[in-house]
């Protein structure tokens, strides 16, 4: 039988790579990429993956695209994914989250009556500043970067595309990912990465510090990248998900001080720890509530523990 084709924006990357291997079980899977921060060993040599290196800013790479297959889902994940990278250089940032979204909005709304769900990827960085715990769906926005900013501002074109257009979509508000593969060394690093790698060199027995910005009371909502890819299908395939928005998190909280506790006891080894000024454009706490998501199916599969279990045991073979 004759596979359906999907489109994976920035499936290069960290998160877009872990979708791609699972939508490859049942798609062909067209992905496109400009390599800036994702990296070709983040996908499978495999007969039904299509690699197109290409720029979402640039509409003429995504109109080649949409003229040369027809796609039963997009995934819209490509993105400067940094709050400090839209601060510096906004611009360039808004060219990419907020005129690459309009771009595949409008080849895509060409496919619409055979497009059967256009998914983009959100953030939590839309509440920005907005005090109240957890975070709702229906919860004020306050962005306070211009990342924030550009990714809901995008979120609503996408649903403003499906009233004028009849382009089916959800958008899908992600907390804080973590998960193999995650690169330490980027600008775009989560913070679990650059824990990981701290944990790993010092076991090695380099020298190793963690850089914690302000005193750790941070509060944040840890998803591992499984949950995450789980929950992208799952707004992709539901009826129920169209023209809406969902979280998508783990729906625990920690202090960024009791994660790296949690995470010493896991690797036996302990961090030393330099503490720096907070950060512009950081939010103190954050996270979610998932009941949304859960009402249409979703579960998420790992806790906190179990998933730095899995992300250390990962990443300590790499270091081998």
């Amino acid at each position: 039988m004759r596979r359906k084709t999907v489109l994976v924006t920035g499936g290069a990357g960290f998160i877009g790579g872990h979708l791609v291997e699972r939508l490859l079980q049942n798609y062909r899977v067209v992905v496109l990429d400009n390599l800036s921060t994702g990296k070709m060993t983040n996908l499978p040599d495999h007969p039904h993956l299509d690699f197109i290196f290409g720029d979402v800013s640039q509409e003429a790479d995504i109109l080649t695209i949409f003229e040369n297959y027809q796609f039963s889902y997009v995934y819209h994940l490509a993105a400067v994914a940094s709050v400090a990278a839209s601060i510096e250089e906004p611009l360039v940032t808004h060219q990419t989250n907020m005129d690459g979204t309009i771009h595949i909005l409008n080849a895509a709304k060409e496919q619409a009556s055979t497009l059967q769900k256009f998914v983009f990827a959100s953030s939590a960085a839309v509440y920005g500043s907005e005090p109240t715990l957890p975070k709702h769906e229906t919860s004020a926005i306050a962005p306070i970067t211009p990342y924030g900013i550009d990714k809901y501002a995008a979120e609503s074109y996408v649903l403003a595309y499906s009233r004028l257009f009849g382009l089916k979509s959800s958008a899908a508000r992600f907390f804080n990912v973590y998960g193999p593969r995650q690169n330490p060394q980027s600008p775009y690093s989560g913070v679990l990465s650059i824990l990981t790698d701290c944990i790993n060199r010092k076991i090695m027995g380099n020298e190793a510090s963690f850089q914690l910005y302000g005193d750790g009371s941070q509060v944040r909502d840890f998803v591992y990248v499984e949950d995450i890819v789980a929950g992208l299908i799952l707004l992709a395939e539901s009826e129920e998900s169209q023209a809406e928005v969902f979280n998508i998190a783990s729906g625990e909280r920690h202090s960024l001080l009791e994660v790296i506790a949690m995470y010493e006891l896991i690797a036996g080894e302990k961090l030393s720890l330099t503490q720096r000024e907070e950060r512009a454009g950081d939010i103190h706490q954050s996270y979610a509530d998932i009941t949304k998501i859960e009402k249409i199916g979703y579960r998420t599969s790992h806790t906190l523990k179990m998933g730095l279990r899995k992300y250390h045991e990962y990443s300590s073979k790499a270091y081998v």
